[in-house]
């Protein structure tokens, strides 16, 4: 005996086209205190706690991190210095 398949038809939808970021304003900080790969991560999650669409470059080596966003810049010296490090 053979069983029937039944094969239903499955609507599939692409997600949405992320949406690119023209408004975002790059900021750039000088932080003191990165020395490693967790350090990066933990500024790096304190900005996108605050903004979670930014975009985050770190220069340990030069303290430097930019980023792109629409925060303020107030907002996410902040949310790096309640990690810990110092913002300049």
């Amino acid at each position: 005996m053979m069983s029937e398949l039944k094969i239903q038809a499955m609507e599939y939808t692409t997600p949405a086209t992320p949406t690119f970021r023209s408004e975002a304003m790059q900021q750039v900080f000088e932080v003191q205190g990165m020395t490693c790969g967790h350090c990066e991560r933990a500024v790096t999650n304190a900005i996108q706690g605050v903004d979670a669409q930014a975009q985050v470059k770190i220069d340990r080596a030069a303290n430097r991190v930019e980023v792109q966003s629409d925060a303020k810049r107030e907002d996410l010296s902040a949310a790096i210095a309640e990690e810990g490090y110092k913002v300049a």
